[in-house]
């Protein structure tokens, strides 16, 4: 059952995860176990807008089109035998950034230990929101840590027309993907963000597009903090800043470039502050979002103060006083 009004104690922290979490992309294990080369890879992904159009598409996912090309490799023989299965195992690959996932048990660890939180039951919860493979993301060091995750997901097993009359459930042949089941792009981001707003992710029942009150709905968005590395994080951004969240990039240690791009995200006010993809105790980036989560912290416990000395009124007072 849903809860009439949500207590709203909860504080989301939501990471986006290439580039963010682990230098570079996810996908790089992926093309060490095929021996595929991935830098020509990502060529061909780049160049497939222009020529799919070319060829009489005129809509084209730029964001999500990769998708498509990993099942290409696939029934070319290139990725053979790719599953969600191996795509959770090859996850177990993927390497971190300086601190994590250590930095995500801290953060709950800074809210949960503190007596004055603890009494108002404030808690941390981990998301992590990408354009990438989500199957991976659940098959790496970081996911114990993790509340929820939203990303790409494959289909391995397509019924045929009339299934539900044959009563068709399975399948003996080997587990293969072979359609897109789940797409998230750059834009539909923000969607992810409206779920944890609204508390679909943990109460099903509750439709992402229902007309909830925002101060009703389980995660306000001025509990929300979201970090993340690069310009196409922009609508999550600015839909988190617009409603009074607060908003980190990240750039990997000694990148001019991605120093610069952070630089031109604040300058923009996409973000209120950047640092060092280092999460690592002692460096900005560390001290800068546990600060964050200690501010929102305290900020919902005078507010549920205030609210309970509203609802029980002033305490009796001697004549003259």
């Amino acid at each position: 059952m849903t809860p009439d009004v949500f207590r709203q104690t909860e504080i989301a922290v939501i990471w986006d995860f290439d580039k963010t979490l682990i230098p570079g992309y996810m996908q790089e294990p992926l093309f060490r176990h095929y021996e595929v080369d991935g830098q020509a890879f990502w060529r061909e992904v780049q160049a497939l807008p222009s020529y799919l159009r070319r060829h009489g598409a005129e809509l084209v996912s730029e964001d999500s089109i990769y998708l498509n090309h990993i099942l290409t490799y696939v029934r070319a023989g290139k990725f053979a035998g790719l599953s969600n299965a191996l795509l959770r195992e090859l996850g177990k690959e993927l390497k971190f950034y300086p601190g994590l996932p250590r930095f995500f048990a801290a953060l709950k660890e800074h809210i949960s230990n503190n007596s004055v939180f603890q009494r108002h039951d404030i808690r941390v919860e981990h998301y992590i929101v990408s354009t990438g493979l989500r199957q991976m993301i659940l098959g790496s060091s970081i996911a114990p840590y993790v509340d929820g995750v939203w990303g790409c997901e494959f289909v391995e097993h397509l019924p045929g027309p009339g299934f539900l009359q044959s009563g068709e459930e399975g399948t003996s042949q080997p587990r293969v993907i072979q359609d897109i089941a789940y797409v998230l792009d750059n834009t539909t981001k923000t969607r992810a963000i409206f779920e944890i707003n609204k508390g679909v992710n943990k109460f099903p029942e509750i439709d992402v597009n229902s007309n909830i009150p925002r101060e009703d709905r389980r995660i306000p968005f001025h509990n929300m903090i979201y970090i993340a590395d690069g310009p196409s994080d922009v609508p999550v951004f600015s839909l988190v800043n617009q409603n009074g969240g607060r908003t980190f990039a990240v750039y990997e240690s000694g990148s001019q470039q991605g120093f610069a791009q952070a630089v031109e995200l604040q300058r923009q006010g996409r973000v209120h502050a950047f640092g060092e993809a280092n999460y690592e105790p002692s460096t900005l980036t560390y001290m800068w979002i546990m600060h964050a989560v200690e501010d929102i912290a305290s900020k919902i416990v005078k507010r549920r103060e205030e609210a309970l000395q509203t609802k029980l009124g002033r305490p009796p007072r001697h004549l003259g006083d």
